[in-house]
This record gives C-alpha cells, sequence and structure tokens, in this order.
C-alpha cells in the first residue's frame, strides 16, 4: 500500500453556538468563540489516500485529479465562506474543527478518482489539528 498526502489551505469564518442551549450557557462553553460575528482561521488541510500503485500509471491517482477534487468537494464550498451561514450543514452543527473534518471527509470520500481516502488532517492553528479516518 501507498499513502499519498495532498496539502490545501483556505480561510473561513465561524462561531460556536448551540440553539439547544441558553444565551448564557453559550457565553460560558464557547467564551469569545461564541461571538454572532464569528471569527477567522487559515486551516491547513491534509488529505491522505492509499492504494495499491497502478501498474501502467505507476501511481495510485493522477495529483491532479486529487487537487481537482479538494477544489471541487472541499474549497470551493468553505474557503472565504462564514460557514455558519453559507455552508448548510453548519446552520444544524456546530463548526468545530472536529466537525469540519468529519464534513470534509464525506464530502470527498465518494469523490475521488481512484484509491481510498484514509485520513483528513486539519490544522486549525500551526500547533493544533484534528486527525479523522472515518466511520
Amino acid at each position: 500500500m501507498i499513502y499519498l498526502t495532498r496539502r490545501a489551505e483556505f480561510s473561513a469564518a465561524h462561531y460556536y453556538h448551540n440553539p439547544e442551549l441558553s444565551p448564557e450557557e453559550n457565553r460560558r462553553l464557547f467564551g469569545k468563540c461564541n461571538n454572532p460575528h464569528g471569527h477567522g482561521h487559515n486551516y491547513t488541510l491534509e488529505v491522505t489516500v492509499v492504494g495499491e500503485v497502478d501498474a501502467r500509471t505507476g501511481m495510485i491517482l493522477d495529483v491532479k485529479d486529487l487537487k481537482a477534487a479538494l477544489e471541487k468537494e472541499v474549497l470551493a464550498a468553505m474557503d472565504h465562506r462564514f460557514l455558519n451561514k453559507e455552508v448548510p450543514v453548519f446552520a444544524e452543527k456546530i463548526p468545530t474543527t472536529e466537525n469540519l473534518a468529519v464534513e470534509i471527509w464525506r464530502r470527498l470520500a465518494p469523490n475521488l478518482p481512484a484509491g481510498r481516502l484514509y485520513r483528513v488532517r486539519l490544522y486549525e492553528t500551526p500547533d493544533l489539528y484534528v486527525d479523522y479516518y472515518g466511520d
């Protein structure tokens, strides 16, 4: 098996809010991250695909195709967006780094041209990241 990782960067704004909680509980639980005007992050995304090397091409998949899938399925929807307001799933789900990683997996896994999605690693800051390996 070969593991191939592609990195992409995007910027997005969000805020943390659980509508099932009171405004006071949201402020206590999420602090500054509960500001309804949001705040932004410059995310770094690493997507790892696993597979066998195709004897004809010498690759698991063409990296141009992986880049195109990332751009279509993830970056077009999330880059320079207010996630809570512009990405429908996050109108109902808190856009934490963990939930973002799960949503990126959900969007990307069925749309890979070859190989199998192995890992989504999402950095919120240079020293904080989440790894997601699927369900």
